[in-house]
C-alpha cells in the first residue's frame, strides 16, 4: 500500500533543500503559500529564490502516466504498452509490429493456396 503524502511536509522539505542556495538569504519574502489538507494546514513565507525553484519544478513535472496522445482519437489514455484505452489503437514500435503482423496474417488467409 502506498503511504499517503503530506503536501505541507513535502513543501517544507522542498524549502529546506532549496533555501541554502539562496544568493540573497536576507531578502524579504515575496510569497505566502497556504496549504490546507486532511493532515492540517500550514503557511509558508518564501523567498524569490524558493518560489522560482518551485515554479521551475512544477513546470518540468511530467506525470508518469503521460505517454502522449493517441494518433487515432487524440485521447490521453495510453497504457504502458501504448494501447489506447479510448479507441483500442496501438502506438509506437509495438503498435507498428502488431499492425504489420495483422496485415500479413489477413493477406495470407485470403490466398487460394492457404493450407488452413
Amino acid at each position: 500500500m502506498t503511504t499517503p503524502l503530506d503536501p505541507a511536509a513535502v513543501i517544507a522539505q522542498f524549502i529546506d533543500r532549496v533555501s541554502p542556495y539562496n544568493p540573497a538569504p536576507d531578502a524579504d519574502p515575496v510569497a505566502v503559500l497556504g496549504v490546507r489538507t486532511a493532515f492540517g494546514e500550514d503557511v509558508f513565507t518564501v523567498s524569490d529564490h524558493v518560489i522560482r525553484a518551485m515554479c521551475r519544478a512544477l513546470e518540468s513535472y511530467r506525470d508518469p502516466e503521460d505517454r502522449g496522445d493517441c494518433a487515432n482519437c487524440g485521447g490521453l489514455h495510453l497504457d504502458e504498452n501504448l494501447h489506447c484505452r479510448d479507441c483500442g489503437q496501438l502506438h509506437g514500435i509495438l503498435g507498428q509490429v502488431i499492425a504489420e503482423h495483422a496485415r500479413r496474417v489477413a493477406a495470407d488467409s485470403g490466398s487460394p493456396d492457404d493450407p488452413r
